[in-house]
């Protein structure tokens, strides 16, 4: 299973940027897929997950400027950042829990917010 991220970029503060992700391989039809961030020097953070069937989980500090979203039977999934602040600098890595089994990260994205 492979995970391919694009979307990254230099946003100005109060922007916007769209992360995606696709994975290929042999990826299983009920997975979840969504983006952990992590900072240098600390752990791996929860952002956002989307199940397969549409269930949605987002962690509380980007409720209401984030969006999950997935195309329907495709692995891949979207993440639309808006209003974006400089604490939301960092990488964003895409994740997949394919099925029960294994668990797999994207490389990482960077998304710099200037202020």
């Amino acid at each position: 299973v492979q995970l391919v991220e694009s979307g990254g970029g230099l946003v100005q503060a109060g922007g916007s940027l769209r992360l995606s992700c696709t994975a290929s391989g042999n990826v299983v039809s009920v997975n979840t897929m969504g983006w952990y961030r992590q900072t240098p020097g600390n752990p791996r953070e929860f952002v956002a997950l989307m199940t397969s069937l549409g269930h949605t989980n987002l962690t509380d500090s980007v409720k209401g400027r984030f969006f999950i979203s997935r195309e329907h039977r495709k692995n891949n999934v979207f993440f639309t950042m808006d209003s974006l602040t400089h604490e939301d600098t960092t990488v964003y890595f895409c994740y997949l829990r394919n099925g029960k089994g294994g668990e797999y990260w994207g490389p990482g994205t960077q998304v710099t917010v200037s202020s």
